[in-house]
């Protein structure tokens, strides 16, 4: 009889610990879950993955970025990330080759496309904002990451907009970055034998998510060199919904997520 109970208790110690290894396991692959309330924000770190909807649902996940894939326009419909003031490094890695992302399972653009277009390979997460490891920096060159971009854009008023947002990394910690292109159902102007589309308009969102106050930012550039200051082109996140179909900020607190996409206040924002 104490033998019986004996292998009892050690069937039920080996049920409990699987069962913890199990629901351990299931919170972290599922980085698109929301434990979060608004109150529980602070000025540390956070594990903040609340990433976008998906229109095609071909979201990819990678060591420092997620994106959701566009087989018909060959692009990302965006790639977000975080960017905290200690991913500022400034070591120089050399630039690899860019190739294709094996994890889109449709195949993501070939690069080729690009050759003699015309048009930049326009990073989305720039590479630029990975030079902490050489892993993450070589990940940025997958071609589901890039779109077709002017070179006086891409190195113009885009550039001047990515320093910015490195910027706002550092002078407020941690802030957490959507971006792509605007890509229209009936696409005019492709680049390469796969129809790379070329979108008219790129946007970016900023959320600053540490308190005091939490906030956000979103701009819409048209795809063209500008030398107009960047809070020219501030828009509402309601309204870059509109004009892409998704869902931006899906599992903040709704309370939190109206306020933040309603709002075009840039003044919160040090633009010097």
């Amino acid at each position: 009889m104490r033998r019986s109970k004996n292998i009892l208790s050690v069937l039920l110690v080996i049920i409990l610990f699987v069962a913890y290894y199990y629901t351990e396991t299931k919170e972290k692959s599922n980085p698109t879950k929301n434990t979060h309330t608004e109150s529980d924000y602070n000025e540390t770190e956070l594990d903040f993955n609340y990433l976008p909807s998906s229109t095609t649902g071909q979201i990819v996940h990678h060591s420092s970025y997620s994106l959701s894939y566009n087989e018909k326009h060959e692009q990302a419909e965006w790639v977000a990330y975080s960017l905290a003031k200690k991913d500022i490094t400034y070591t120089n890695f050399k630039r690899p080759f860019f190739i294709q992302d094996p994890k889109v399972k449709t195949k993501s653009a070939d690069w080729r496309n690009y050759k003699k277009s015309g048009y930049d390979r326009g990073h989305l997460c720039p590479a630029g904002d990975r030079k902490y490891s050489k892993k993450v920096f070589t990940e940025t060159f997958y071609t589901s990451n890039i779109s077709p971009q002017k070179h006086d854009f891409n190195a113009g008023v885009w550039n001047r907009l990515e320093q910015k947002v490195r910027y706002w990394s550092k002078k407020y910690n941690y802030v957490y970055i959507i971006t792509g292109g605007i890509l229209p159902k009936n696409a005019k102007k492709s680049i390469g034998k796969e129809k790379v589309t070329i979108p008219d308009a790129f946007y970016k969102i900023i959320l600053d998510y540490t308190k005091p106050e939490i906030k956000a930012i979103a701009f819409l550039i048209p795809h063209k060199e500008s030398k107009q200051p960047l809070y020219e082109f501030v828009i509402s996140i309601d309204e870059l919904e509109q004009k892409t179909g998704i869902d931006f900020f899906p599992k903040l607190p709704n309370a939190l997520e109206n306020k933040l996409e309603a709002s075009t206040d840039y003044k919160k924002w040090s633009f010097n």
